[in-house]
């Protein structure tokens, strides 16, 4: 069996790959990102799950240091065999383009706080590409999401109360579209990355996205619950390809639609187990 790290186990992400690696057998190391103890062991196949994504606005120099300085001491000190970066897709954001591909070059605006989050994540992304000796590659990330929703986001507003059969109205756009993920499908892929990628970039996305009104439509479908919302804006959002990650590891992603019965069969077990 390999051993792995994983650093930042404490966040939705590390924990769950936390989970399923010890699930296999493996000897998975979790340390206190605080504690520099581990710059001193042999960490393995190393999954950086640090970082900042709702708070890093308030928080420039923590965004900064989880991003980048302290992955900058890693490569520097660190002894591991691999190791895998976690992105984010957001990435794609400010390029307006219709498809969001790996090998695409990256618009950042330095003038923009809301690029803060987005030039630290590319920095780390060329800390890992460029020093880390080929040992390294990137994972960019859509939005992950479970069946209990415990991570919380958007999808963590809307499904529960439909569970419960609450009609809703939203702050929010039916036309507005995410890519959503299952952490299932992510823990899957990041492990076969540990184990076996080149030092490149891979989108780990569901590969099409999913529009409010597509989620609400199903919702009422299933629920029949009505959520209606107090905007109409259209928020352009490019669709992530998977191609790269489907051809070297057979990446198969379900999407969110095809995953939202079990998911409202969970919640409801849960509220009524309370």
């Amino acid at each position: 069996m390999s051993r792995f790290t994983v650093l930042g186990a404490g966040g939705f992400v590390g924990a769950h790959l936390v989970e399923h690696l010890r699930r296999q057998g493996h000897e998975v190391y979790a340390p206190d990102r605080h504690d520099d103890s581990w710059l001193e062991q042999d960490l393995g196949l190393v999954c950086y799950c640090i970082g900042l994504t709702n708070d890093y606005y308030a928080r420039p120099f923590a965004t900064v240091e989880a991003h980048v300085s302290l992955l900058a001491r890693l490569l520097q000190q660190g002894r591991f065999q691999r190791l895998v970066y976690l992105s984010s897709t957001r990435l794609y954001d400010s390029l307006l383009a219709a498809v969001g591909e790996e090998a695409a070059s990256l618009q950042l605006d330095p003038v923009s706080p809301r690029h803060l989050y987005d030039l630290s994540k590319a920095l780390g992304e060329n800390l890992c590409l460029t020093q880390a000796g080929g040992r390294a590659c990137v994972a960019r990330l859509s939005c992950v999401y479970s069946d209990t929703l415990e991570e919380g986001g958007f999808l963590a507003q809307v499904l529960p109360p439909a569970a419960a059969g609450q009609d809703l109205t939203l702050d929010s756009s039916p036309h507005f579209a995410r890519d959503y993920v299952h952490i299932e499908d992510v823990v899957s892929l990041l492990q076969a990355l540990l184990q076996g990628a080149e030092p490149a970039i891979y989108n780990l996305a569901a590969g099409s996205n999913t529009s409010n009104g597509e989620l609400f439509a199903a919702l009422q479908a299933l629920t029949g619950v009505h959520v209606s919302c107090t905007r109409q804006e259209c928020q352009p959002a490019p669709r992530i390809s998977i191609d790269k990650a489907a051809q070297a590891f057979g990446f198969q992603p379900k999407s969110l639609l095809e995953r939202l019965p079990i998911i409202l069969e969970t919640l409801k077990a849960r509220h009524h187990g309370a």
